[in-house]
């Protein structure tokens, strides 16, 4: 077996004799031809005096769906290996991801094949194992990935760039490298044809690999990883991009669902809604009971149409394009993970929304697909169904330009109108060069507001910055929201795990919520905390902002009179039929409590064994509010460290009616294992105010020391637990 370090391992080493065989590839003519030169070039490399040996992974390293860290030289040793060096924001590295699926099913460990996922961070969030964890479940990525922190085995082999695939032999020897995204067929052909050559010397073992996939210890919830979220402004209904579950939900204002459309698994149909699939939706728009959705890894935009519950297809063919100023009628035109939608107009001289705007983050371009004949800036007139570049030049840049084909964006991910004077403009939310940026409607330039800064090839000005337009810093913004009643934008600073507000007059960008830790708390805005929110919307006529809260699986309400956030309770009214995982059809578990919910010490109680203690509620709404219905508002019984006391008790409960609120009947055992005692009872409630406009969910606990004593007390008094929220 080989060891690492033999002939300076690095990529650079085998770029000579792989760009021979790239270049006879070219002039072969037959399938036959070509995996004869790869062959070849197997038997060459393969017979070098000494291997380009891959160095060891460092120890130390965290990994994901392992049962323990792997060695390069132990563990995969006899194996054909894949190196994929990915970083989870990155769209080019999200388009490789079905080429490796497609080789997992292809060819398994036993068949002498494993993928590695080297996961080598772009933005230090990152670099955190938590948040390549969400990636990993959002991405159903089933092989094992290591978090390689400080880039330590990327810089030793002299990556470049994101993403970049290794090939190794069986001895660990490098034999191939594959940069950036659309080398499927090379990917397949490279690697079967090592299998075989390999195989052909007794070379490759079939033992498994220990993989423990760490999806499986994920708790069931009513969304997963919700992408994006949109208010119909009639209705005030909301749709939800249920992203992980690959559905798109329609909520009423309270949170029960009216519509659940698609789901739980990735598919590509069309039809009525129970048959209708999607996969990792991201972009949703309503209007006048339609509903637009950037299908993201179908490369579609859908059409859910709620008065005739069917799902059609207005753009893209279901395969990743390339394709660069489009043109086509929309079902023939090929498009690449549009990853927003925002429903406008083509001009001030036509009716609003005949366009739908679409941000293509796969060739870092603005689009627009015509939903009416109609013109759009620099344009001739266009024929309904029309889908074409808008502005971006598909280079990957942070560049603004009054010619909108020579701007340059970064994986655009967001998109909010401001139509009205002065601004007329798309607002975008340019992810990879952690900028918002202005396309204007009457023209097209493209114009720089917050973050980044001035050379545009610089990808990498990100930070955590208040300030005025180049002094503010952003970390990968995911979504923007135009607020017309105020005339501010709101954005979604997915990495620093907050919510951001912009005068567009001034270019002043301050956080408006969020602690920047990567968190679960619903408070005021100064406490509250987010994990990497990638989606919002204004709603109830500019008073709340609704956000997509991703990795906490939540949406948000943020008051912005209040200044308070709260949790939207989702559920579904027992007669509605809705795929997807929801907690109350599973054997209850106690939610997580907010931070912001009260603890109360109450103080001692003394009891006696075979006494039953009652805990009588006493809970107090805000006036005029009342539970939201058929929403799990309810009570727990915990004991830390005294489990023995809760045996055979009934430890949980609904609370159906804030008039008739429950006694809770603690039954002391016969024989006590301690003379003293906590008992706490946690309470959830979900309730809407008085106007309906919002919905939010509170948690109180109480805490109860027990003094267990032998002798029976007079009279048992009850214990009332009382609070107003």
């Amino acid at each position: 077996m080989a060891v690492p370090g033999a002939r300076g391992a690095s990529l650079s080493g085998l770029l000579p004799a792989q760009t021979s065989l790239e270049y006879a590839l070219l002039d072969a003519v037959t399938q036959q031809e070509k995996d004869d030169l790869v062959y070849q070039y197997l038997q060459k490399v393969d017979g070098w005096e000494q291997d380009l040996a891959v160095p060891e992974f460092p120890e130390g390293l965290e990994w994901l769906n392992t049962e323990e860290p792997l060695s390069i030289y132990r563990d995969l040793c006899g194996k054909v290996v894949i190196l994929d060096f990915f970083t989870y924001c990155c769209i080019n590295c999200i388009h490789v991801l079905p080429d490796l699926h497609a080789l997992e099913r292809t060819f398994s460990d036993t068949d002498g094949l494993l993928i590695v996922g080297v996961h080598s961070a772009k933005f230090p969030n990152e670099k955190v194992l938590d948040n390549i964890k969400s990636a990993v479940l959002r991405y159903n990525i089933t092989h094992p990935v290591v978090n390689d922190t400080d880039a330590s085995l990327w810089q030793e082999l002299e990556v470049s760039c994101w993403p970049t695939l290794v090939i190794l032999g069986p001895r660990g020897n490098l034999l191939f490298s594959l940069i950036g995204e659309g080398h499927k067929d090379k990917l397949f052909s490279y690697t079967s044809i090592a299998l075989k050559y390999y195989k052909d010397r007794g070379q490759i073992r079939d033992g498994k690999i220990g993989i423990k996939l760490f999806k499986e210890s994920l708790p069931p919830s009513p969304l997963l990883f919700p992408g994006k979220v949109a208010a119909d402004p009639t209705t005030g209904r909301l749709v939800v991009a249920d992203t992980g579950h690959h559905r798109i939900l329609v909520l009423q204002k309270n949170g029960q669902i009216q519509y659940s459309i698609g789901g739980p698994n990735p598919g590509r149909k069309d039809g009525v809604f129970s048959e209708s699939s999607f996969h990792s939706p991201q972009g949703v728009a309503i209007a006048d009971n339609v509903i637009y959705v950037a299908d993201t890894e179908n490369h579609l935009i859908r059409k859910i149409d709620l008065e005739a519950e069917k799902v059609s297809t207005v753009a893209g063919i279901g395969v990743q394009g390339t394709d660069t100023e489009g043109g086509e009628e929309g079902d023939k035109q090929p498009i690449s993970s549009p990853w927003d939608v925002a429903l406008g107009t083509s001009g001030s001289k036509v009716q609003r929304n005949d366009i739908l705007w679409i941000a293509m983050a796969g060739t870092h371009q603005i689009w627009a697909f015509l939903l009416d004949s109609g013109t759009l800036p620099k344009k001739s007139d266009l024929k309904k169904g029309t889908c074409l570049r808008f502005a971006g030049s598909g280079n990957e840049e942070n560049r603004n330009n009054a010619y909108p084909h020579k701007a340059g964006f970064a994986q655009p991910s967001g998109l909010a109108l401001a139509p009205e004077e002065p601004w007329s403009c798309l607002f975008v939310a340019d992810s990879e060069s952690s900028t918002v940026r202005t396309v204007s409607l009457r023209d097209g330039a493209v114009k720089h507001l917050v973050g980044g800064e001035r050379d545009p090839m610089n990808l990498f000005a990100f930070g955590d910055v208040d300030g005025a337009g180049i002094s503010a810093k952003l970390q990968h913004p995911l979504g923007v929201a135009w607020d017309e009643k105020r005339h501010l934008l709101y954005v979604a600073d997915s990495y620093n795990h907050k919510i951001k507000v912009v005068d567009p007059n001034t270019k002043v960008c301050t956080t408006l919520a969020g602690t920047g830790d990567a968190n679960d708390a619903s408070s005021s805005f100064a406490e509250s905390a987010f994990n990497e929110p990638g989606g919002l919307c204004i709603g109830e006529r500019g008073r709340l902002l609704y956000v997509a809260d991703t990795n906490n699986h939540q949406i948000k309400v943020m008051d912005l009179e209040a200044r308070t956030v709260s949790v939207l309770p989702v559920f579904k009214s027992d007669s509605a039929v809705v795929d997807g995982s929801f907690p109350r059809e599973k054997q209850k578990t106690v939610p997580k409590v907010p931070k912001s919910a009260p603890n109360i010490s109450l103080p001692p109680v003394t009891v006696h064994p075979g006494q039953a203690l009652q805990l009588g509620l006493r809970l107090e709404l805000p006036p005029g509010a009342k539970l939201t219905e058929g929403a799990p508002s309810g009570w727990f019984l915990k004991a830390e460290g005294n489990e023995w006391l809760l045996q055979e008790q009934i430890p949980s409960g609904d609370i159906e009616n804030i008039s008739n609120q429950p006694a809770i009947s603690l039954q002391i055992p016969t024989e006590c294992l301690s003379l003293e005692a906590v008992v706490s009872v946690t309470v959830f409630l979900y309730y809407c105010s008085a106007d309906s406009s919002a919905c939010m969910m509170k948690g109180v606990v109480f805490r109860q020391p027990l003094q267990i004593n032998s002798v029976q007390p007079a009279c048992a008094a009850p214990v009332e637990l009382t609070y107003a929220f």
